[in-house]
């Protein structure tokens, strides 16, 4: 964005130059969006907030409705399987699962929710594109954009995922322009780009220490002035490719925080929200639980509660995303004084709905007034009618892609969830391996793939009309959509004992995550003991050879899982990592070497996990 002066604006400009400005910045960021608009008349796309109750948005005090998602990734479609679902509580403590998410139906729902709001915004917490399924991926999640786009977000914070092209690519999804190599998708139609800015605050050119993008926004209405400071996580370097990155800082969020609600306060902005790329982990999975039982912030664990306790008390709400959990909770700010900070899950399941009650006489919100609570995007709603022609649009021009023939299959590779050990897990390890395993690739000894990345099955059925057992683009983008970038990483043989452990105890004691392994990979689990003991020590092997605690070793896992996602801690002390290809490029290289029409791929024998029950 070119360096200038945003404002609230009136007038029948269109929506994207409303938008843009709207936000407050005048910073030199990575490529100019707009200079000046010519205005006039009344902005109609901000009459969504309400002062009912408060002298109709002209007495002291007015009710600012803040909408609110995080970690959307691109689900245009509704999402399958358990990543469909939302998990809810009845009040005498039983619990039922909920059909949620899809932008058709997000759509819906936030259009009801804004009416009769006369001041409502609507913000976001990050990875709003990036592991995306293939509708989205395919074209370099320009669909989720546009999406974005008409559901009406005002802001957003960038989180991890938008560097997983790089910040070259992350500059095209803000100002728009085609692809660089493989250009514009229609005809006479060149990508816009976002109308909404993508916020953060601390991630920085290392040269002249100047932030990437707009470090925040300020939302105006009637005198209503809120600002928003977005922030990304601190750690995205580690799970990112590094070249996408170079010349890039990414600084303690904290201090980032910090630092710009000063400068808001200092420019008479006293409403301040953060929007960070950070988050936490409930007690309960379930949406609607009460994290702040029996005290603020007392259900509520993980990175957010100490980064809370230290935010500035300037600022009076913060929207979180990253770990894909629901919450509501108020974690005391450094004054003590409770605040609240929201998560809505991921994938558009949820959304937001929280309550600033804006004193105009102080111009900051009344804290202790603040109310917050997610909610389910079912999908008993009408679909939004533009939304579905959005997709029905993307669903046509993916059509040739996804049906490129990438290899073949002599039968179905199965991916049983109630199994500890998967056909496909095998296959995509041992895909893993072999593209990682060459010394200049990495030197990868052994893969570990994480089993909530494999989200399809590989059937012949589905595989063309006659069964013949073709797999398509779309088909292996399905099984795997997030399009993890590959590490390979050092661990001690302790390490890699302390990660088999951790499949079954800590977090993942009451619901194991058994990773699946490559070839040469065998161990014993014991069903009939409990935790940490399931793993039976002395059956470890690599290639035959007993796991030697002091030695080290080079593993091969995708970028989720050195960050030690699904409670795997322990593989966060990785070293010397080396980034790869991503997962998909990896699996889908792997069918093309590995399979044809006369010799098509059979599934991987079983054997690598014994289970004992």
């Amino acid at each position: 964005m070119s360096a200038r002066s945003r404002s609230s604006i009136t007038g029948s400009t269109s929506k994207r130059s409303r938008r843009l400005l709207a936000a407050a910045a005048g910073l030199t960021t990575l490529g100019a969006l707009v200079a000046a608009m010519p205005t006039a008349g009344a902005d109609e796309s901000r009459e969504r907030g309400h002062g009912q109750g408060h002298g109709h948005g002209h007495g002291r005090t007015v009710d600012v409705q803040l909408l609110s998602f995080n970690d959307f990734h691109g689900h245009l479609q509704p999402p399958t399987g358990s990543g469909g679902r939302v998990t809810h509580t009845n009040p005498d403590g039983t619990t039922r699962t909920i059909d949620a998410g899809g932008a058709e139906y997000l759509a819906t729902h936030l259009r009801e929710a804004r009416k009769g709001k006369r001041y409502s915004v609507t913000a976001a917490a990050g990875d709003l594109i990036g592991a995306t399924p293939m509708l989205s991926g395919l074209f370099h999640d320009e669909p989720s954009v546009e999406a974005l786009n008409q559901l009406d977000l005002d802001v957003s914070s960038v989180g991890n995922h938008e560097f997983d092209e790089g910040a070259k690519e992350l500059a095209r999804i803000q100002n728009g322009g085609c692809h660089p190599t493989e250009g514009c998708y229609e005809p006479g139609r060149k990508f816009k780009g976002a109308e909404f800015p993508y916020l953060t605050s601390n991630v920085t050119h290392e040269k002249n220490g100047r932030p990437l993008l707009d470090p925040y926004f300020i939302w105006e209405k009637n005198g209503v002035r809120i600002g928003f400071v977005g922030v990304t996580l601190e750690g995205t370097p580690d799970i990112v490719n590094a070249e996408g990155i170079k010349g890039l800082k990414f600084r303690d969020e904290v201090e980032s925080i910090n630092k710009y609600a000063k400068i808001l306060e200092r420019k008479g902005v006293k409403a301040i929200v953060a929007l960070l790329h950070e988050g936490g982990s409930p007690a309960s999975s379930s949406y609607n639980y009460n994290c702040d039982s029996p005290g603020p912030g007392d259900g509520i664990s993980g990175p957010i509660v100490e980064i809370a306790k230290n935010v500035s008390p300037q600022v009076d709400a913060m929207v979180t995303g990253h770990t894909h959990q629901a919450y509501a909770c108020t974690i005391p700010d450094p004054s003590g004084k409770p605040r609240m900070v929201t998560s809505a899950a991921s994938a558009g399941r949820l959304y937001t709905d929280t309550t600033l009650t804006y004193d105009r006489r102080t111009r900051d919100v009344v804290r202790t007034a603040v109310q917050s609570a997610n909610h389910v995007v079912t999908r008993d709603v009408p679909k939004a009618p533009d939304m579905t022609r959005l997709i029905d649009r993307w669903n046509t021009l993916a059509g040739p892609i996804a049906n490129r023939p990438v290899g073949h299959i002599a039968a179905d590779i199965e991916n049983p969830l109630s199994e500890a050990e998967r056909p496909l897990g095998n296959l995509i390890a041992d895909a893993q391996l072999a593209a990682l395993s060459p010394a200049d690739k990495g030197g990868a000894q052994l893969a570990l793939m994480n089993p909530g990345g494999i989200r399809a099955p590989l059937t012949r059925a589905a595989s063309g009309a006659e069964g013949d057992g073709v797999v398509t683009y779309g088909e292996a983008f399905t099984v795997q959509p997030f399009t993890n970038m590959m590490n390979v990483v050092d661990l001690t043989g302790a390490q890699l004992l302390t990660t088999l452990r951790q499949q079954v105890s800590g977090s993942n004691q009451g619901s194991p995550k058994i990773l699946q392994v490559s070839k040469g990979f065998t161990y014993t689990l014991d069903m009939t003991k409990a935790g940490a003991d399931r793993i039976v020590t002395d059956s470890v092997r690599l290639n035959g050879e007993p796991i030697d605690p002091a030695r080290t070793y080079r593993v091969a896992m995708n970028e989720f899982l050195t960050g030690g996602g699904d409670g795997f801690s322990v593989l966060k002390e990785h070293t010397n990592k080396l980034v790869g290809a991503s997962d998909l490029d990896v699996f889908i290289d792997y069918l093309a070497k590995n399979s044809s029409a006369t010799a098509p791929l059979a599934p991987p024998a079983l054997g690598r996990i014994t289970v004992v029950k």
